[in-house]
């Protein structure tokens, strides 16, 4: 007599094998690949990865979203924590990488207290950063630096069903952090009140979600927002 448990475990291993290998074709806004992904994250996304440019689903809405709130020529950005696929759709002339480790970065800067003058610089990105820090500070100091009509991009996990930001202070190990914000160094998961922290720094905020489509052409999580603020 065959195992029924039996049976549901080999289906299931086919099923994840399939996802680790990319079971459909897909496509990079970012470098044009078009084909399967791969699995990746912790824990794993199936189809998160393009194995060309080594974009996540958060770069490529990105791309989408400079198409709409495209940047000028001449613009000279900031960009925090900075990664490969995104650095490679900004423009080269007046691009500045900026992380507290050097190896990574071509400046030196803490996002919650930037070494740079009012109004240097015209666009700041920060992907997956604000969670890891104080972002009042760092929305505070990001408002700052940016000129008059300066943009901000950010991307954030957010729980739209909140109300509020979650945060605990007594959350401190990393083991904890997992639990409670998802990573080992988050101090916090985002509510929709994220928008009314990044307002009372000053900015207008604007937002850029995929349709569905997209999402499945280029392996998007549906419903991720790009913040696109207006200094």
């Amino acid at each position: 007599m065959v195992d029924p448990y039996h049976v549901w475990r080999v289906r299931l291993a086919l099923k994840v094998f399939m996802h680790f290998q990319g079971a459909v074709s897909r496509e990079c806004p970012i470098c044009g690949y078009h084909g399967s992904f791969r699995t990746y994250g912790d824990p794993p996304r199936a189809d998160a990865l393009c194995p060309n440019c080594g974009s996540l689903e958060r770069h490529r809405l990105l791309r989408l979203a400079l198409h709409q709130f495209a940047l000028p020529a001449q613009a000279e950005v900031l960009h925090f924590a900075p990664e490969s696929a995104v650095s490679a759709m900004l423009p080269a002339a007046k691009y500045h990488s900026a992380d507290l480790d050097p190896r990574i970065a071509d400046q030196i800067l803490n996002v919650e207290a930037i070494a740079l003058p009012n109004k240097s610089v015209d666009v700041v990105v920060a992907n997956h950063v604000l969670e890891h820090v104080d972002d009042r500070k760092a929305l505070r100091e990001i408002h700052r630096v940016l000129r008059s009509g300066g943009l901000f991009f950010a991307t954030v996990p957010i729980i739209e069903g909140w109300d509020e930001t979650y945060e605990n202070p007594h959350v401190v190990s990393a083991t904890d952090r997992r639990i409670h914000f998802g990573q080992e160094d988050h101090v916090r998961m985002y509510g929709r009140d994220f928008r009314q922290r990044v307002q009372e720094a000053g900015f207008e905020l604007e937002e850029f979600v995929a349709n569905g489509a997209d999402c499945a052409r280029f392996a998007l999580m549906p419903g991720e927002r790009v913040f696109v603020a207006h200094r």
